[in-house]
């Protein structure tokens, strides 16, 4: 048996479909900051995540994910504790923004994917002595992950994905 990724103990809810990442990242950000959002409790979970894949994606079609911008914008209207998010593509500069926030307790968004295509939205939470704490919404795991990584797109065995695409860093 192969061993699994190193995890950092915690676990959060999980998504309710395959294509919610994005929003369970949305409402994660908004309990995370305070910015008091009603759903984050394990009863409303699901419901909090398909009104944000609604708020989010007013004129993109839900089967295909959650957009960068929808996520900028959801962010900018539901959750005003979090603060003002840019997108910034990834880019070792980037990897240094999303430390840096994550350090001084700012979650950060990451979009991730395959070679081709960006494909799942996890959230960095935290920066600890051992690498960064991602919660990854498809298990509700807050995974651990050194983020040489995503330098090297070998990001999968923990985020199941090798490739960062954009993260949504806040503006100091």
């Amino acid at each position: 048996m192969r061993p699994g990724p190193q995890r950092a103990g915690r676990r959060l809810l999980a998504q309710v479909d395959g294509v919610s990442c994005g929003p369970s990242v949305l409402v994660a950000t908004a309990a995370l900051t305070g910015s008091g959002w009603p759903g984050a409790v394990a009863g409303r979970f699901g419901r909090a995540q398909r009104l944000a894949h609604r708020q989010a994606n007013r004129w993109w079609p839900r089967a295909l994910g959650t957009t960068p911008f929808g996520m900028r914008r959801w962010l900018h209207r539901h959750a005003p504790a979090a603060g003002r998010f840019r997108i910034r593509p990834w880019s070792s500069a980037t990897s240094g923004a999303v430390a840096a926030a994550a350090a001084a307790g700012h979650p950060v968004p990451l979009l991730v994917g395959s070679v081709w295509l960006p494909r799942h939205w996890v959230l960095v939470i935290r920066v600890g002595e051992r690498g960064w704490e991602v919660y990854e919404p498809s298990s509700g795991e807050v995974r651990l992950l050194a983020p040489g990584t995503l330098a090297t797109r070998s990001a999968t065995p923990v985020l199941g994905w090798p490739r960062a695409y954009c993260a949504l860093v806040p503006r100091p």
